[in-house]
């Protein structure tokens, strides 16, 4: 190990926390003036610019969720499909974020696309899809990943957005957030500068 490396083990943890830099990544050119009417369409665009500057697993997420006691969670997960404005998830109904969807019916997901230093940010109730349309969820995954998963325990579910927040950071601090809010059959936008 050099010096450098050892001095590094011996700072302070808070310290070394201070230290680092943030939002080091290139934030794409985002025209305020052009956003579309509907979220999803957004998200793709977000997500294929993420995809093509080489950003690995743009379609995970952290999930948050809640237990019967309000106490948060969180975990990774792969966001399945977007159908008809829902945004798709899935996993074993047995697992805590099974328990916790059951007890506590809404969630939030989390993007992170740390290289254009962007964050999309969908909430809002969950609901179950039906037991055919999760059936046919688990038999589309591999047999190893099936393996294991008890008749019936494969779910999926999805959010109901009543919110979805465009991120796009800034290294002098002067981020950049578009808001989607569901209104009637559409949808509103609010952008935000902090």
């Amino acid at each position: 190990m050099t010096d450098p490396e050892i001095s590094r083990l011996n700072q302070p943890l808070n310290e070394w926390l201070r230290g680092r830099h943030a939002l080091t990544g290139e934030p794409p050119e985002w025209n305020l003036d052009a956003l579309p009417e509907e979220p999803t369409v957004l998200f793709r665009e977000w997500m294929l610019q993420a995809d093509a500057a080489g950003v690995a697993e743009p379609h995970a997420a952290t999930l948050a969720t809640v237990d019967a006691s309000g106490v948060a969670d969180a975990r990774t997960l792969i966001l399945k499909e977007i159908d008809d404005g829902r945004w798709a998830f899935a996993s074993t109904r047995s697992s805590r974020k099974g328990a916790q969807l059951t007890d506590s019916p809404s969630a939030a997901l989390n993007f992170w696309w740390q290289p254009q230093v962007r964050a999309v940010r969908v909430r809002g109730p969950v609901e179950e899809a039906t037991a055919e349309e999760s059936a046919a969820d688990l038999a589309a995954r591999s047999a190893s990943a099936r393996e294991g998963i008890a008749p019936g325990d494969w779910v999926r579910w999805r959010i109901i957005p009543t919110r979805i927040e465009f991120w796009q950071g800034s290294r002098d601090r002067r981020h950049t957030r578009v808001v989607y809010e569901p209104v009637g059959d559409g949808w509103s936008q609010t952008i935000i500068r902090d």
